[in-house]
């Protein structure tokens, strides 16, 4: 289906921002709902945040509610993550993905995937 492709990764400073960026090729990204998650080194796959494509409702994890924000650009086709705040704990490789299914129980917020891309990596440090 939908192929994504993210960027806008790179080496900021605790306290910095980037923004990353999700595009997709051979289909249109707003038909569908998108996830953001993040993995550290020896770290379990973490979902970050969802944008649904009906409402345009988001969601995130508790780890970055108030830093992060999702949102699309329907003249670009794209899905971006705003990340303001960056701690160093933030560091990892960021990935985007078509998400079937999320929900937020305690903080935590997990996604069935489907689509996903190869990753962009995000390290925090001075």
């Amino acid at each position: 289906q939908v192929q994504l492709v993210e960027s806008g990764g790179g080496l900021v400073q605790p306290g910095g921002s980037l923004r990353l960026s999700c595009a997709a090729s051979g289909n249109t990204l707003d038909l569908y709902a998108i996830g953001w998650s993040r993995q550290a080194p020896g770290k379990e796959r973490e979902g970050i945040s969802c944008i649904s494509s009906s409402d345009g409702s988001t969601y995130y994890a508790d780890s970055v509610k108030g830093r992060f924000t999702i949102s699309r650009d329907k003249a670009k086709k794209t899905v971006y993550l705003q990340m303001n705040s960056l701690r160093v704990e933030d560091t990892a490789v960021y990935y985007c993905a078509t998400a079937l299914d999320w929900t937020v129980t305690r903080g935590i917020l997990n996604v069935k995937f489907g689509s996903w891309g190869q990753g962009t990596q995000v390290t925090v440090s001075s």
